[in-house]
């Protein structure tokens, strides 16, 4: 196998179907493989980026016809109607396309790399985990630091240990959590999420966790513009809206477990809402489920086949933790409003030993009733 052989093999495992298919009543057939698998996920996603081409677009123009009307700016540049859907569009294709780019390059890079290494073909979900880590980033993300948050998501997420289905992180969540730890700046910051050149300001998430959700009200930011997704935010987080679209396809495909997400619910819904019987100024459980990235995270990722739990007992029992721990984060650690990345990593971690003891718990049972 020559060094080019894994990237031809990918190219034609994405675009064709293979000549060849098993047959014979000796083999056990199934309507769905990893390829569809991609496929349905795309599908469920594309929700999500057609509001994150919109939305990206419409905060940019947005904002610059508040500094003209401010006489901050003396005229508007092209393509700059907040009210024109096309307008918004275009402008959020470029700044959505040229991310993707840089981090299908960066992956195909590491991927093509230990592919011939090992002398193994490329598998399926090179364009999916490229879309998720794009919708994982603010707007004004430094090209270079998505590209180096990217190799390390699929090198350390996923390569290292053997490729996709060998892995047990997802490797866009790992490259979250790499950008939110090692660029904070780039992710937090009050400049990250409106993508015009000197405006700074916080998202909803952080000023309703710091001064309550009154100052939302102030600001103008309702709880129906937060479920639909026109506020400021990573490009695919912001619309709980677009999420539920995708969960739906998933739900209805069996590709997600409804026990996760059910169970991730209830933990951040129980804590939330007991928080805010002793303090009523404390943020609700119904801003908790539409700011900031947990609804993203939970249908997208903490769903992830490979990151995940995979006995029923251990997905409603990593679930209720993750929601239990989102809120704890948000609440009492105002330095890192947004936990969603870096909680789900921590249960994908947590995952495979909830399921070995549920396991050997059942091994243990099943030993005493022979006994």
């Amino acid at each position: 196998m020559n060094l080019f052989e894994p990237l031809k093999e990918a190219i034609d495992a994405s675009l064709y179907s293979p000549a060849d298919v098993t047959t014979g009543s000796v083999h056990v057939r199934g309507s769905i493989n990893h390829k569809r698998v991609m496929s349905i996920i795309m599908l469920a996603l594309l929700p999500c980026i057609l509001m994150a081409l919109w939305n990206s677009g419409y905060q940019a123009n947005l904002t610059l016809n508040q500094m003209l009307a401010a006489g901050q700016i003396d005229v508007l540049p092209g393509l700059s109607d907040y009210t024109s859907i096309c307008a918004n569009l275009t402008k959020g294709l470029w700044i959505f396309l040229p991310m993707l780019i840089v981090v299908m390059v960066t992956q195909a890079f590491w991927i093509a790399l230990f592919a011939s290494m090992r002398k193994k073909s490329i598998t399926a979900g090179f364009l999916v985990t490229s879309v998720l880590i794009v919708l994982l980033m603010p707007p004004t993300a430094p090209l270079w630091q998505v590209a180096i948050a990217t190799s390390f998501g699929v090198v350390i997420g996923s390569e290292i240990f053997g490729g996709i289905g060998m892995n047990f992180l997802n490797p866009a969540l790992v490259a979250w959590v790499f950008m939110s730890l090692a660029y904070p700046g780039s992710t937090s910051g009050d400049a990250v999420w409106t993508a015009v050149d000197g405006y700074t300001g916080a998202t909803p998430l952080a000023m309703a966790l710091s001064d309550g959700t009154a100052s939302l009200a102030a600001q103008g930011i309702t709880w129906q513009a937060a479920f639909l997704g026109t506020i400021p935010g990573t490009m695919g987080e912001t619309s709980a809206l677009a999420c539920l679209f995708g969960a739906v396809i998933l739900l209805v495909t069996g590709i997600a477990s409804w026990r996760i997400i059910v169970s991730i619910l209830i933990g951040v819904v129980a804590l939330s809402a007991t928080l805010s019987m002793f303090n009523p100024d404390a943020m609700g459980p119904a801003w908790h489920l539409v700011l900031g990235g947990l609804a993203f995270g939970t249908i997208f990722l903490a769903t992830d086949h490979s990151a995940s739990a995979m006995t029923v007992k251990g997905q409603w029992i990593c679930g209720i933790i993750i929601g239990l721990l989102i809120v704890t984060v948000r609440v009492f650690n105002p330095m890192m409003p947004e936990s969603v990345g870096v909680i789900l990593l921590f249960g994908s971690v947590m995952a495979p030993l909830v399921d070995r003891l549920i396991v050997n718990a059942h091994i243990k049972k099943r030993k005493l009733r022979h006994v």
